[in-house]
């Protein structure tokens, strides 16, 4: 808290006049109040500078500064919540993909009202389709649903970085936000070896979180190679 240099107290009787001689401002001691932090402290203890009403200000600031402080914690508390939840559906379609025999991939896209418009994992090997990645399969869904192409304002949850492919299809979509698992080292494209959700020469940008629920989501990818090399 700044402490000011001055507080000034003004005197509240006005001039009076004894005996027809011109009057003169009545002397107040305490018309400065603080001249150093020894005068702070001594009006704080005589309580002249609760009647400037300073401190009951400054006991407001400190109390609204403080609320609005944990109205942002409490906000990112909420948003960290939403997008676990959000993932742990998208776990959950990978978990089928893997029992499918597929990787285990999955994604969910959400609209700006929270509501889940696809759920989709990856199925490239049992439908013959190079293209059938759990965010493509997952954009086909929302835009069949919705009637459109374009899908503003919805978020992507999906368990393992985008590649080239899917993002390109998240930016022709306008999706505005990714959130994703674990990494990919080897083909990622929003972030890990390339990024495409920012670039410069697209004209759409993608708001990226990763890292959500990356243990699982890496361990169920682990798990499902190591079997498939077992």
């Amino acid at each position: 808290m700044v402490v000011p240099d001055r507080v000034w107290h003004y005197d509240r009787f006005p001039s009076k006049k004894i005996h027809g001689l011109p009057g003169r401002p009545r002397k107040d001691p305490s018309r400065l109040i603080l001249e150093s932090p020894l005068g702070w402290s001594a009006a704080l203890r005589t309580g002249s500078l609760c009647r400037t009403g300073l401190l009951k200000r400054t006991f407001l600031y400190i109390k609204i500064m403080l609320l609005a402080i944990g109205m942002r914690n409490w906000q990112t508390e909420s948003a960290l919540e939403r997008d676990e939840f959000f993932m742990g559906l998208a776990f959950a379609e990978a978990e089928k993909g893997c029992a499918q025999a597929e990787v285990p991939v999955g994604a969910v896209l959400v609209g700006a009202d929270g509501q889940v418009l696809s759920r989709e994992h990856n199925r490239p090997i049992s439908s013959n389709d190079p293209t059938g990645h759990a965010e493509i399969l997952a954009i086909r869904s929302a835009s069949a649903r919705v009637g459109n192409y374009r899908l503003p304002e919805t978020t992507l949850y999906v368990t393992l970085e985008p590649c080239v492919m899917c993002v390109g299809a998240m930016v022709h979509a306008r999706v505005k936000r990714l959130v994703f698992g674990a990494p990919d080292p080897r083909s990622g494209a929003a972030g890990s070896v390339l990024d495409l959700t920012g670039a410069s020469c697209f004209n759409h940008r993608i708001d990226v979180t990763g890292g959500v629920l990356a243990g699982r989501c890496a361990e169920i990818l682990r798990a499902f190679f190591e079997q498939r090399r077992g």
